[in-house]
């Protein structure tokens, strides 16, 4: 697990074992790419921190 993201073993598994490229394993977890799901998950918590004021 390179970065440390819960989806890293997922995509280990699919390129090491199913032989995809990392483009395509991202795509087969619905992940467009690493940053993308980074900048959703700090969208949601400010969403949540403005709703809870």
């Amino acid at each position: 697990m390179a970065d440390g993201t819960d989806h890293e073993m997922a995509l280990d598994i699919l390129r090491c074992h199913l032989g995809m490229s990392k483009e395509e394993a991202l795509k087969e977890l619905g992940i467009s790419d690493t940053k993308s799901v980074e900048q959703q998950v700090l969208s949601v918590q400010s969403q949540l921190a403005r709703d809870a004021q």
